[in-house]
């Protein structure tokens, strides 16, 4: 009878997973520009003020937002940015899809999808700060605004490479096991 039982739990499981998927992925098409517009715009701010510059302007056009920095020490010259959006949302339906499959498995919901919700988007804050970051110091050390910083390449390489490769990859299992242990139901001790 258990096994019947977790059969299936297992097999409604998966049914859930994709058809959340599936409705995530037609409900995420359409709104994927404009998140990716509001997601760079808010982390070109971050990174021109982290690199001594401003956001001059901001455009978005078939998948992949431009954002255009001026530097403040001349603000003749200008660096412009591209941003493919799915390079850090193409996993959005996947992850909405193991939120769902999780569902009947946690407690505090609200809480749970909240944080999870928080979560993606500051992943996807820092992938975009951290490239732009990136870029911005390489273009201004070789163009002779910034005087020449091996740690401070090493370290936007690093963490733009940590988050491109590792988090944005995996992000979805991560806030899937994140939920699950931080959020899943306690199993009653049977006597």
């Amino acid at each position: 009878m258990q096994s019947v039982l977790r059969n299936k739990t297992a097999a409604r499981t998966v049914m859930v997973f994709l058809a959340a998927y599936l409705v995530s992925l037609l409900i995420w098409l359409p709104i994927k520009d404009g998140y990716g517009y509001l997601t760079t715009a808010i982390a070109s701010k971050l990174a021109a003020g982290l690199t001594d510059a401003k956001v001059k302007q901001i455009s978005s056009a078939k998948g992949v937002v431009e954002v255009t920095f001026t530097p403040f020490r001349r603000s003749s010259m200008f660096v412009t940015i591209p941003v493919p959006i799915s390079m850090y949302t193409f996993n959005m339906p996947l992850t909405a899809g193991i939120m769902a499959a999780l569902y009947p498995f946690i407690a505090r919901r609200a809480r749970a999808y909240s944080e999870a919700l928080a979560m993606l988007f500051g992943v996807h804050l820092l992938f975009v700060f951290s490239l732009e970051a990136k870029e911005l110091t390489q273009a201004f050390i070789s163009r002779g605004l910034d005087a020449p910083s091996v740690p401070r390449i090493v370290a936007h390489e690093i963490l733009w490479g940590f988050v491109y490769n590792m988090a944005i990859r995996f992000e979805p299992f991560l806030i899937g096991v994140y939920v699950f242990f931080r959020f899943g139901r306690k199993k009653e001790a049977t006597d």
